[in-house]
């Protein structure tokens, strides 16, 4: 039996356009999500850091004339195919739920972002306004909520890159911007390029002013060369970082504490022999990673002895990382000056302590979503003084893991005198994920926008010792005992960076807001012209 389609049947033109267009209407969605990949392949442990500049620029054609609202819905797209795979190891030891939750919440930033992109991209010279926009979400991410996530700022993925310098003139704000900047630059220097190819006739200020956004950046990197310089300016310090590993499998968490801290102790009594063996030589001062004793030795007497049974082979001032519980109130994330002859004689406590991770925020409440939190069974509270040890006459800056990520954590160690910056971490949570490879790039970053040599030394990995120009000198492997032992340059002058603070990124943010008004203010006069 044949079948007759009747003119009823037939798909009216409508519906024909709509089937015909409809993969049309995902070429942007798609391309928005693919500049967020871009961006997080661009960061380590791949040494990808140019794949920043197409991510920006696919980011711009995705949102170069659009509406407002779909630049925030395209932002937010480009945020969640940077921050998943970006932050996966989030998840590592809680499940999904919290890495989801978080990656949807701070994907919110890039989608404000990307509707300020969206709203200022038809301005003459648009891409300065949206690298600036750029810019203002991350400084908004860096400080809300809960004290800030600056996770995944641009500047963290350009350890290895050709914009590096820029982190000693404006610090990490300024670097990004640079990216940022280029980035956007090429996509309108290749649009404008194509539109006179295609008319024949082009506006010749609009095409320089497209080339300035690409050739500014880097000759301003170039420029800034000389701001990085690993001489010793106050002689030199020989430092040695123990990284003491943890054990795998097999323990329970009581037990893994005092492996732990007998794991350091062995570390450094291995140092001592290797000293006095002529194999090694006499470091000034040791430092060890954050957690390195989480049995508080001020409250158990075993703990104390060992530590200082271990400091006094090695004869040195020796920075021990500890959990302090004090009988009333909250923990203490601290580092320790054990002195050999004195024992404990001066203490740092974190200042930024993580939310989620050593405090539970609104507990109760997210308790409901995820019963992780009682992990957390007791809260750490920040401490309020700056990081800054005197170790056998060198002034040592200390942030400790997390607050390497926040611009004022390092920043205020060098303003107040130290010569060396010190960033002890355990990362033994995130198992052989890229985490401990994202922060280490920070400490990089850190040590050119400052000037100083950076130490990092870290439970289970990677420790590294970096120059003041943020080249490794030396660095352990992964879940491996190890004791990294250098000759390391001791600086004192001041970066225009830590001079400055936030002034660039506060004039950043000015930029961006005068970018917003500006667009405003022709879509008001549009509407009234009309």
């Amino acid at each position: 039996m044949s079948t007759t389609i009747t003119p009823v049947d037939a798909p009216g033109p409508a519906a024909s356009r709509a089937g015909r267009f409809a993969p049309r209407r995902l070429v942007r969605p798609g391309a928005a999500v693919l500049s967020g990949f871009l961006l997080f392949l661009s960061f380590p442990p791949r040494p990808l850091w140019w794949l920043a500049l197409p991510a920006f620029g696919l980011l711009g054609w995705t949102l170069r004339g659009r509406r407002p609202r779909a630049g925030f819905g395209l932002g937010y797209l480009a945020g969640l195919g940077f921050l998943l795979p970006l932050l996966i190891w989030t998840g590592e030891e809680v499940g999904p739920g919290p890495w989801l939750a978080l990656c949807a919440a701070e994907a919110l930033f890039v989608a404000a972002s990307c509707l300020g992109i969206a709203a200022v991209s038809r301005l003459p010279g648009w891409p300065v306004f949206a690298a600036a926009l750029w810019i203002l979400g991350e400084a908004a991410r860096a400080r809300v909520p809960f004290g800030g996530f600056p996770w995944g700022k641009i500047a963290f993925g350009q350890a290895d890159g050709v914009f590096l310098p820029l982190a000693a003139v404006g610090g990490t704000p300024v670097l990004g911007f640079a990216v940022a900047l280029c980035g956007f630059g090429l996509y309108e220097t290749v649009r404008r390029i194509r539109a006179y190819r295609r008319t024949g006739a082009a506006p010749r200020g609009a095409l320089a002013v497209a080339a300035l956004t690409v050739l500014v950046p880097v000759t301003g990197a170039v420029a800034a060369l000389p701001l990085v310089d690993d001489t010793a300016e106050d002689g030199t310090a020989t430092v040695a970082a123990v990284q003491g590993n943890v054990p795998r499998l097999g323990l329970d968490f009581n037990s893994q504490r005092r492996a732990v801290l007998d794991n350091h102790v062995a570390r450094t009594k291995e140092l001592a022999a290797d000293v006095k063996a002529g194999r090694k030589p006499q470091p000034d001062f040791v430092l060890w990673p954050e957690n390195s004793s989480d049995i508080d030795p001020y409250a158990n007497p075993d703990a104390q002895e060992v530590i200082d049974g271990a400091v006094r082979a090695i004869g040195v001032p020796t920075v021990i990382g500890a959990v302090v519980a004090p009988p009333t109130g909250k923990l203490r994330n601290t580092l320790i000056e054990w002195d050999p002859g004195k024992g404990p004689v001066a203490t740092y406590d974190k200042r930024h302590v993580q939310p989620f991770g050593e405090y539970i925020p609104m507990r109760s409440f997210v308790r409901v979503f995820n019963s992780n939190v009682d992990r957390v069974s007791r809260d750490f509270g920040p401490g309020t003084k700056v990081g800054l040890f005197d170790l056998a006459g060198t002034k040592v800056g200390l942030a400790t893991c997390y607050e390497a990520a926040f611009d004022w954590a390092v920043r205020d160690t060098v303003t107040h005198g130290a010569q060396l910056i010190s960033v002890p971490s355990n990362n033994a949570t995130f198992g052989r994920s890229e985490m401990t490879y994202q922060q280490l790039a920070m400490s990089r970053v850190r040590a050119v926008e400052h000037s100083r040599s950076v130490v990092v030394p870290v439970t289970s990995g990677v420790s590294a010792i970096i120059g003041p120009d943020g080249e490794i000198v030396r660095r352990s492997a992964m879940f491996t005992p190890d004791v990294l032992v250098e000759k390391v340059p001791l600086r004192s002058s001041l970066t225009p960076a830590t001079r400055l603070g936030t002034l660039p990124e506060a004039l950043l943010a000015a930029v961006a807001a005068a970018g917003l008004g500006w667009s405003a203010l022709r879509a008001f006069r549009a509407r009234r012209a009309s």
